[in-house]
């Protein structure tokens, strides 16, 4: 199938946490034989922070963040059998879903895909006049990166046709175990960016665990925390590319990872950072949410946090090869059970099954 998606960005993860699972998954599309098109904005100076060059499994179109890029790049949806359109592509996003599913042709199959469908319901619950409202009996299939049962009910109800979650996953050929660097030896990591509904988390997940523990090593990447006050055990690394994810894992004794609080609220909404922590083979601390038990065991496989005392304590019993045999078992869980390839498998059933249906209702 020819594949027309429009999102926030393939070539950059500036700014932008879906490129992770935009090219997982896209790339295991593309080894099926679909024939992929993606259409991002130049925006958020992102076209000078690319970590990846164009690849050769995908089309790559950077447009301009104006009117005539937009209709440029909207005209390429007739072509395609399947056009896709991502939430967060960050220019003219309302304007854009309208007009390119307006654009698909008639046999074409219409997807809403949402990577960040707590956020984005929360939007539309208090917003009665939110164009995607009136947009989704239209489309053909709504697909989200998480939120299990409760953001498919919840979409349903909105009047969506079908939603299926297709979670993160890994690409083992990109996240994988590599020899420690010593930019990155800590104690406890997290990398993320600065976001308003993080800031608080981070405060109660990484920061006050740093006060109690001020004879440990925190770091914390990610952009937007320049201006913040850090005890001085917590080291600022700023941006960290992709290029550098693996060693920033596998470095330090234990890899932190704080879910937004509408994802943690909502649960089943496993971020990429999980896939790529246990890829890299780390130990991997979490903030408990709903559902985690579907991707990794707690206890053997991964560290479950409720606050930051449990933090505290987790830090104070942690040996280093307790979280060697962590890491190790968590890898092994994701490579049998959760990779890109075995996500990319289903959609292409679902989406087979998806457009023979379109195309029997149009006959008919």
């Amino acid at each position: 199938m020819k594949i027309a998606f429009y999102g926030s960005s393939l070539l950059s993860s500036y700014w932008n946490g879906a490129a992770t699972y935009y090219r997982g998954l896209l790339k295991a599309l593309a080894a099926l034989g679909h024939e992929i098109s993606f259409y991002e904005p130049d925006i958020l100076d992102r076209q000078r922070r690319r970590d990846i060059a164009p690849p050769d499994w995908c089309e790559v179109v950077v447009y301009p963040a104006t009117d005539v890029g937009l209709r440029a790049v909207v005209a390429q949806a007739s072509g395609a059998d399947v056009v896709v359109k991502a939430s967060g592509v960050g220019f003219a996003d309302d304007w854009l879903l309208g007009a390119t599913m307006a654009a698909a042709r008639e046999d074409a199959l219409r997807i809403w895909w949402d990577v960040d469908a707590p956020a984005t319901l929360a939007d539309i619950e208090d917003d009665v006049s939110h164009p995607l409202r009136s947009t989704l009996r239209r489309l053909d299939l709504v697909l989200t990166y998480g939120g299990g049962d409760p953001v498919v009910a919840a979409y349903r109800a909105l009047g969506a046709v079908d939603c299926v979650p297709i979670y993160n996953a890994l690409d083992p050929a990109t996240h994988h175990p590599v020899a420690p660097d010593q930019r990155y030896v800590a104690d406890l990591a997290f990398l993320g960016n600065r976001l308003p509904d993080r800031e608080a988390r981070v405060e109660e997940f990484l920061l006050r665990p740093a006060e109690r523990l001020p004879w440990q090593r925190f770091l914390l990447g990610g952009a937007g925390w320049h201006d913040c006050h850090f005890p001085p055990n917590v080291i600022r690394l700023g941006h960290v590319g992709t290029e550098a994810h693996n060693a920033f894992n596998a470095t330090p004794r234990a890899i932190l990872n704080i879910n937004r609080a509408s994802m943690a609220a909502t649960g089943f909404s496993p971020p990429t950072r999980l896939f790529e922590v246990a890829g890299a083979g780390a130990c991997l601390v979490t903030d408990a949410w709903v559902g985690i038990e579907m991707f990794l065991t707690p206890g053997s496989e991964v560290l479950l946090a409720r606050d930051g005392g449990d933090i505290v304590e987790i830090m104070q019993a942690l040996t280093s090869q307790q979280a060697v045999t962590i890491g190790q078992a968590g890898q092994r869980r994701i490579l049998a059970e959760h990779t890109y390839d075995r996500r990319a498998a289903a959609l292409h059933a679902l989406l087979q099954t998806a457009l023979a249906r379109r195309r029997e209702v149009l006959a008919a």
